[in-house]
Order: structure tokens, then sequence, then C-alpha cells
């Protein structure tokens, strides 16, 4: 057994974990890592490449607790055991992005978006945005690259776009981004969270936990639970934006144009002329054309910007039209408010295929658009029984699937000309897939053999 004595213990060897064992090895720090399931190939391959020590298939107590800092990837929940014997020995829990934040240079900006939903979307429409501004601009986070792996390559960037998720927040400390934006908070990830949707916007709020004068909070007016928590949390005003709402300070859209308004630099743009449609999206667009404005990118770069931009694979990705049926891959919603959008953005007769790990759903806030819009429920997970009775005399018809082969060719054969099979699962996808990107997949090679 490796009795050495190591400085930092990542847990994980994902993308986020095996970044932050890189950044560590650069850093001249020991580092182990330890995943207690397979490590994929291609992070093995890198990890022998840098010599650094892992374990997988295992936690070895003797090694882990003899850590002085544990570097925690954000798909491990706190009530593991390896995590609570940590904490009895005060050994010091830290997240990858609050480990990365420490080696950033100073000259460096940080953007960072958090959200229930639509954060992957808003942050690579900044990112376009600032690459088309010809800016030295880095995409990370909970996409693409994690962010130590981005600060270990190369610390040579001008911004830093990250999108943070809730997890990666909760071990997160002295990390403080110069723009906040956070877009929404809707009932997700509530079996992290004691089913508390208070203690889950806690862990979004710590985003802003260091904030000062100088620096900028974007949050979404027309969400309740955001103003009634940026009374607790939040310092000073902030720069909202809205749909509902005309504002003289941030952002609003009405139904044919958005206005910007910051520090008296002014935008506007015709809604028809955005690349992304949907209401959800125009909130996207918003808060994308804010970050940009406050970094005082050209006015008409980032209007080029937002009619240029291609949207996100699995997330509202209209695939094939076959038969006269459409087949929209929204494999990327994974929460009930993310699939309300998807049915509120279709037009025709849906056949919606949902289902998967259920992270403590109500499905009832659905129910209105189901009745209006959705003519058959195609089940696709491991256990359907709490899907099936929230949906039973709300939808007319109701079928089993076990796999994304036999899901496609049930909603294929219900569907009719001029109807849409839409992918909008409302639950993870760990059941019967590796993540939502495998189910989205599958659901498009499926799509493909009919």
């Amino acid at each position: 057994m490796d009795n050495k004595k190591y400085k930092i213990v990542i847990l994980g060897a994902g993308e986020s974990g095996v970044g932050a064992a890189i950044l560590a090895q650069t850093k001249g720090l020991s580092v182990y890592v330890s995943d207690r399931g397979k490590i994929k190939k291609q992070y093995k391959k890198e990890l022998d490449k840098h010599n650094i020590p892992y374990e997988e298939a295992k936690h070895t107590l003797e090694i882990l607790l003899n850590a002085d800092t544990i570097i925690k990837s954000p798909g491990i929940p706190d009530n593991v055991q390896v995590i609570q014997l940590a904490k009895e020995k005060g050994i010091k829990i830290i997240s990858e992005i609050e480990f990365a934040y420490r080696y950033l240079d100073d000259k460096s900006k940080i953007i960072a978006i958090t959200g229930s939903n639509g954060k992957t979307t808003t942050t690579l429409l900044i990112y376009h945005i600032f690459r088309n501004a010809g800016t030295k601009v880095a995409l990370g986070g909970n996409v693409g690259h994690s962010f130590a792996r981005l600060v270990a390559d190369n610390n040579d960037y001008d911004y830093y776009i990250l999108e943070i998720s809730s997890f990666q927040l909760d071990n997160s400390y002295d990390f403080n981004p110069d723009i906040a934006i956070l877009l929404n908070i809707t009932p997700d990830h509530l079996d992290r969270y004691e089913y508390d949707i208070k203690k889950y916007a806690a862990a979004k709020y710590r985003l802003i936990q260091n904030f000062s004068d100088e620096n900028y909070f974007v949050f979404f007016k027309d969400d309740k639970l955001i103003i009634e928590l940026n009374r607790i949390w939040a310092k000073g005003a902030g720069i909202p934006f809205s749909l509902e709402e005309r504002l003289d300070i941030g952002g609003y859209a009405d139904e044919e144009k958005m206005y910007i308004n910051v520090d008296e630099r002014y935008f506007e743009m015709e809604l028809k002329d955005l690349s992304l449609k949907g209401k959800h999206n125009v909130s996207n667009s918003l808060a994308a054309a804010i970050a940009a404005n406050i970094m005082k990118i050209k006015n008409e770069t980032i209007r080029r910007s937002l009619m240029t931009f291609e949207g996100v694979e699995h997330r509202l990705e209209e695939f094939l039209t076959i038969a006269g049926i459409k087949f929209i891959n929204d494999s990327k919603a994974t929460n009930i408010n993310s699939t309300r959008f998807a049915l509120e953005t279709v037009n025709d007769p849906v056949v919606w295929i949902a289902g998967g790990t259920d992270k403590g759903n109500d499905y009832s806030e659905l129910y209105d658009i189901v009745k209006k819009k959705v003519k058959a429920l195609v089940c696709l997970g491991v256990d359907n029984e709490k899907l099936k009775k929230s949906f039973e005399g709300i939808i007319p018809v109701i079928v089993e699937t076990k796999s994304m082969k036999d899901a496609v060719t049930q909603a294929y054969n219900i569907a009719n000309d001029g109807d849409t099979v839409l992918l909008s699962p409302a639950c993870a996808s760990f059941d019967l897939f590796e993540n939502y990107e495998d189910r989205g997949r599958q659901f498009k090679k499926y799509v493909r053999e009919l």
C-alpha cells in the first residue's frame, strides 16, 4: 500500500478531477486521485502521461484521510462515507473551481453563469460573442474543459466564461467572478438538498458570496424566488433583466425588441433577428448581451453574434423530419422547468418521451400545458411508476419502454403527419444512460434508423 502523504487528494477522476490533478502537479503539489468507480480510458491515459498516482473502483481511506486538502468532484454528494470521515478529521474539502481560482492570473476576468435552466446556452452564447470580439477567451466549468485544466494549460486568457452548477459551488469559499449571472431558480437536484429548494438556492447564491462594488450581479427579475432571496444574499442592487417589465437600468424585452442600458451604454435589437427562438431564449440572449455590454464589447459584435449563434446540441435540437413527423432532441432537459420550456416552444401535437432518474419532480406543474399539447406519453426509464401515475387521466395514451430504441419506435408508431416527437425527459439519465449526451445521441441514432 502507498504510505506516502499527499498534500492534495482528488475524489473523482472525470473531467473535473483530472483537470484539478494536472493543475496540482504543475504547481508542484503532491497529488493522488481516487475514484470509487472505473476511470475512463482517456482519463487514465492522461494521469499516466503526467505520472499522477491513482486508484479506481475503491477509496483507500489510509491515503485519503492523510491529505491536507481534498478536492471533491461535483458529482459526489456530501453524505458519502469518505467525505464524512474527512470532515471529522478536519481535512479541508474544496471544489475544483475553488482550487483553480487560487492560481488565476490577476488580469483575467471571469464571467460565471448559473441557474436551473439555460446555463449551457447562455454560457456558449457569451463565449461566441467574446470570440467574435477577438478577445483571448476560454470556455469551461460545467461545459467543455474544467476550469482547473484551462488554468493549468494556459493562464493567459483575458476572459474565462464558466458554466457553474450548484454542486460546484457547494465547496467554494473564495471563488469570486467579475460578473455573476443568475438565470432562474426552479426545483432541480432537490435530492442533493434534502428536498428543500431554499438550500438548493443557497448553493446558487454562493456565486456572489464574496462580491463587492467592483463585481456585477446580473439576475432575472421575473423570478419571484430570486427577488425574495436577493434581499437576503445579494449585496447592492445588481443588474436586472426582465421579459415582463420595462427597466431603465439592465435589460428588458417587449414583443418586438430587446433593450439594454448598463452604465449608460445602450443596446437594442429586434427579436426577429435573434438566431435562438422562444421566450426562454430571449431571456438567455438578454443575459448574454448584458455581460458583453458590461465588458464593453461593441454593439455591432453583440448583434452579429446573437444573429449567428447556432444553439446547443441536445437542447431543443430540431433533428429530423420523417413522414411529416418532426423529431426534437431535448435530452438536456433534466428538470420540470426545462421540459415546460420545450413544450411551450412546440406548436404541433406532441408525442412526449420522458422519464429517467427522478430528482423530486412535481409533475403537476406541467398539467396545464400537457393537457393542451401532449397526445401521448412514452415513458423511458427503469422505474416509470411515478411518471405514469402522475399523468393517468391527463394524457390519453401512455406507453412504457425500457430502451431508447423501443421508445423511438413506439413514438413513431403513435405519431401522425404534422406531429412532433419530443424527447424532453424532465429527469436525470443515469438509470439507462451514461449521461444526457449519451441519451441524446442514442435518440438521434434510432431516429436515423427509422
